[in-house]
């Protein structure tokens, strides 16, 4: 019989739902009921890698149904999300026009030749 107390299970399925809006580990683990370290090698013991790299995966499904979203509201006739999307993706951008006027030189004086 091993010693030590039983090992608190983690509902993986939650962890995932957390994950992917963008909870931070200590938040999960907090929800979780558990401590980060044990989060985190529970991880490991589970799923054979570390909570950032699990993290990482499937925190990416949140920031895919982000995008699916804000295309739709973009493709629904939002203009200000097309005009986001397109600066951000198409790398559009405003245009801004300088007008240069005639201004008088700069002249520089040494503190040395103020006098």
């Amino acid at each position: 019989m091993p010693a030590g107390r039983p090992k608190k299970p983690i509902d993986w399925s939650l962890v995932d739902k957390l994950c992917s809006i963008h909870c931070t580990g200590e938040e999960i683990a907090s929800i979780v009921g558990v401590h980060y370290d044990t989060l985190n090698n529970r991880c490991n013991e589970d799923l054979g890698c570390n909570f950032s790299e699990y993290y990482k995966k499937t925190s990416a499904n949140g920031k895919m149904s982000l995008r699916r979203k804000q295309y739709e509201v973009a493709m629904s006739g939002n203009t200000s999300m097309l005009i986001w999307l397109g600066k951000n993706i198409l790398g559009q951008r405003d245009h801004v026009e300088n007008e240069i006027k005639d201004l008088p030189p700069i002249k520089i004086i040494r503190a040395d030749e103020a006098n």
